[in-house]
């Protein structure tokens, strides 16, 4: 069975998922009453437990009948309140900014204010911009007191870059400032935009190599150490408006550095060209399943699959855990750093009751659900993500079964991929 995503659902939330294609499909299953009725209540934990039972998305669940399942509603899944740390971050930019290996206070007193600015702005009428404009002053403020300890987290070599770049961010602040003062409510965001990114590249530049040892089982596979931009251009062929649509993504390697450098390698290698969309089923979209009778990628050089191991990158926790979900190890409270918060977020499939078995299956995530509401979600810990769809990422919903992926090309960030198997022969 094709490595995949469960398919899962609960009928009194949201229509159930078609199955996956042939050669990958999953039985969909439905939390009900007996008759066949619908519930007109709902209860996340009974539902999630019911569905993770069904269809294996927790490894190693027991299953119906055994005798180790004495209670439908003993806690497989933990307390939803353990999961929820306050407000979601659904940003793609914003969770790749937290996510940096940083520790800077004073960046992220700038940071901060600056992305407030979105939810100022979803205030009705005069008051959104009187918002914003407390945002700002405290954004400027904060630069000002702070800017020679931003500075200080700079290594000498990019210190020069980023007092240009802190120079553009007093200018920019100044200008969003008078755009609030002139009432000129709509430029605000592309201006927010603007300034966010010189702060975004004033905190990568404070990565001062990569932070720590991969373990040495995966140390000679394609790694990606640092960040990498592709561009994956998709044909649409049902929505008549849109025809050829470039998606933006951001892909992680401070964070998962053996699955996103797996993925670079693929790229690189065209794998991924020409193949068409496999999943779209308004919860996930997902590809990766190669024709014919193999499921993921056959390594030239071995002729079989090649496979890499659940990575998940816990937040405190100085490098990423293998080989086990985060449930698995009893780590119940624990977020991770990469989580299942924003629309497009991109992570790889597997076979339901082995971790270590993705290969060349990603999928991203479309929506949230009661299954996967932000912060709080089946997903985070039991599936790798590593990377964002950053620009066109509300397209996603557009894309069919059947679309074809024209091209993935990688922007930038090529140079932080090591032992790169798309070089060697075959």
């Amino acid at each position: 069975m094709a490595a995949a995503l469960a398919s899962s659902c609960c009928c009194c939330s949201r229509p159930s998922l078609p199955p996956l294609p042939a050669r990958g499909r999953r039985a969909v299953a439905r939390c009900a009453l007996a008759g066949g009725e619908k519930r007109n209540s709902f209860s996340w934990k009974e539902c999630a437990i019911s569905v993770a039972l069904s269809v294996g998305l927790i490894s190693g669940a027991p299953t119906l009948g055994s005798s180790a399942y004495a209670s439908p509603l003993e806690p497989v899944l933990p307390d939803v309140s353990v999961l929820i740390s306050g407000p979601p971050i659904k940003d793609p930019g914003a969770l790749l900014r937290y996510a940096l290996p940083i520790d800077n206070k004073a960046i992220r007193e700038v940071q901060k204010p600056l992305e407030d600015i979105t939810d100022s702005l979803k205030v009705a009428g005069v008051r959104a911009l009187d918002s914003v404009e407390r945002n700002v002053r405290q954004a400027s403020r904060a630069l000002e007191n702070g800017r020679g300890l931003i500075l200080d987290g700079l290594s000498e070599s990019k210190r020069a870059n980023g007092e240009e770049l802190l120079d553009k961010l007093a200018v920019g602040l100044d200008e969003l400032e008078r755009i609030v003062e002139d009432k000129n409510r709509d430029a605000v965001a592309p201006k927010q935009k603007e300034l966010l990114q010189y702060v975004g590249t004033v905190e990568e530049d404070m990565v001062d190599g990569f932070p720590y040892e991969i373990p040495a089982e995966y140390s000679n596979m394609p790694l990606l150490k640092g960040r990498a931009t592709v561009d994956m251009k998709v044909k649409i062929k049902d929505n008549p408006n849109i025809e050829d649509c470039v998606f933006r993504i951001v892909l992680d390697g401070y964070n998962a550095p053996v699955t996103a450098g797996n993925f670079v390698d693929l790229v690189e290698r065209k794998f991924y060209d020409g193949m068409e969309i496999q999943r779209a089923d308004g919860f996930v979209v997902q590809t990766g399943d190669p024709e014919g009778p193999a499921e993921g990628f056959i390594d030239p050089s071995t002729g079989k699959i090649r496979t890499v191991p659940l990575e998940i990158m816990v937040d405190g926790d100085k490098a990423p855990v293998y080989g086990e979900t985060l449930e698995e190890l009893g780590r119940y409270k624990a977020q991770t750093k990469l989580p299942f918060n924003a629309f497009g977020t991109m992570a790889m499939a597997r076979e339901e009751f082995d971790d270590n078995s993705a290969s060349s299956q990603v999928f991203w995530l479309l929506k949230e659900s009661e299954l996967t509401p932000s912060n709080a979600n089946i997903l985070d810990g039991r599936y790798a993500v590593f990377g964002y769809v950053t620009e066109n990422e509300d397209f996603l919903a557009d894309v069919k079964v059947g679309d074809v992926i024209e091209s993935i090309q990688v922007v930038s960030g090529l140079d932080n991929l090591v032992n790169p198997s798309y070089k060697i022969a075959g």
